[in-house]
């Protein structure tokens, strides 16, 4: 009887636990979802809460590291001087590995399309669960050298 009640609280636990992943991972989708649509509205401030406001955050990417909140706001504002220059972004998530309960690693390839050009690469994202649900607490974003790598490899 009592290795019973245990079999059946571990298939309950089991079960809240896949249950708990699933909404964590639905929670983060929508955290990009709304990362990509403010990013097509041409509003990076709000692109950007998507990110812990922290000091202790870290970007890295073709332009080297940056720490911290208002330093990766800083830059991309000047990477991204006007609605031209943003282009229409879109993600690929492609993998979302839970780290433990409260952080996630995200994989996954943007594609930016604008008038001139698209630039395409691949993302490694670290999140955090906090008191303000999932924040972004590092970034590393590669460019491809030429966009078309990533698309010939799908």
């Amino acid at each position: 009887m009592f290795r019973s009640i245990l079999f059946l609280g571990a298939i309950l636990l089991t079960g809240l636990v896949i249950g708990c992943s699933a909404t964590q991972e639905s929670d983060i989708r929508k955290l990009l979802q709304i990362q990509q649509d403010a990013w097509n509205a041409g509003d990076i401030e709000t692109f950007m809460q998507g990110y812990l406001n922290s000091d202790s955050l870290r970007f890295v990417g073709s332009g080297g590291e940056v720490r911290g909140w208002q330093s990766t706001l800083e830059r991309y504002h000047r990477a991204y001087p006007d609605r031209e220059a943003m282009g229409t972004l879109s993600f690929d998530l492609r993998e979302i590995r839970m780290l433990g309960r409260r952080h996630a690693m995200i994989f996954g390839a943007y594609t930016l399309e604008r008038e001139n050009d698209q630039p395409t690469g691949l993302f490694t994202l670290i999140a955090e669960y906090t008191e303000d649900g999932w924040r972004i607490i590092h970034d590393h974003t590669s460019a491809d050298p030429i966009p078309e790598i990533h698309q010939n490899l799908e």
